[in-house]
């Protein structure tokens, strides 16, 4: 149980693409409930979060993507006509710092981690000094997607390939307890948190390109069940990540933990925000009443 005078949190978020929108949820009811998060530790998505929440433009940055759409997000993937990656990122992070400003590590009021891995030395490299967004962009770098990161000498690619739920960056933090949040929990088959009777309101036009886009993601017309290119990438990248986060989780158990089903949405899924940002913070919830 979390005592009311022990609030001081470190908190691990990790990756798991477009479901760490969770992310957001889970902060928002963690500090209403009085928690004082002073480290994060993050991969992926989750160093994306975790570093706006550090940077104080948290709600900014949900008001923004609580707004886009497929088309949206589409426009801000820069082809990168690369063999190493589809998409160069520099348009996604570019928006990102309008956003949020451009920030160092070392200024921000957070103790911050962002975990990436060198594909060379098959190692974890634990970024938290230097630029906020290019730590962030590093983490990010998912393997064929986003084209990898040069950093001091070494290609890094999204950190959720060695270790999705990064909890060791927290082992020396001087705080009351360490929250992790793991976005590859196993299957909930009563998630229906989205279908297309949701672009109701949206002009015939619009909804037309929503469902071509939506072809586009799954590879194949909707009725047709058969997995796509896409959909054998996605769900293979995410059984790996589950796997190893089981691992992970087993050698180094945080002291609470809060599971998001890995078939909240697809890892490009942005356009569901709002849905899975209520998710996040319905199993924070859950977690408070059950742990306060």
């Amino acid at each position: 149980m979390i005592e009311a005078e022990g609030k001081r949190v470190s908190l691990v978020l990790g990756s798991g693409g477009a479901r760490g929108l969770a992310h957001i949820g889970i902060i928002n009811e963690l500090t209403k409930a009085g928690f004082q998060i002073e480290s994060i530790s993050g991969c992926s998505i989750g160093a994306l979060i975790g570093g706006v929440y550090a940077a104080g433009k948290l709600a900014e940055f949900e008001a923004w993507v609580r707004e886009i759409d497929r088309t949206d997000i589409l426009s801000l993937l820069d082809v990168a006509w690369r063999t190493d990656g589809l998409v160069k990122g520099d348009k996604l992070i570019d928006t990102l710092i309008e956003l949020v400003g451009d920030h160092s590590i070392e200024d921000l009021p957070i103790r911050f981690t962002a975990v990436a891995a060198d594909i060379d030395e098959e190692r974890e490299i634990w970024i938290n000094s230097g630029s906020l967004f290019d730590a962030i962009r590093a983490s990010i770098s998912l393997p064929l997607f986003f084209s990898p990161v040069e950093y001091h000498g070494a290609y890094l690619v999204d950190g959720g390939i060695l270790n999705p739920v990064p909890i060791a960056p927290t082992f020396n933090d001087k705080t009351d307890h360490t929250i992790a949040v793991n976005l590859g929990a196993p299957v909930d088959h009563n998630l229906d948190l989205f279908d297309d009777a949701q672009l109701s309101g949206k002009s015939g036009f619009k909804q037309k390109v929503h469902r071509w886009i939506g072809k586009l993601y799954r590879g194949d017309e909707e009725e047709d069940r058969s997995l796509s290119m896409y959909d054998v990438a996605s769900q293979a990248f995410d059984s790996m990540q589950g796997s190893i986060a089981r691992q992970k989780l087993a050698a180094y158990p945080p002291d609470h933990l809060i599971e998001i089903p890995r078939n909240t949405c697809g890892i490009l899924e942005f356009h569901k925000a709002g849905p899975v940002i209520e998710l996040g913070a319905q199993r924070a919830r859950s977690f408070l009443e059950h742990n306060i």
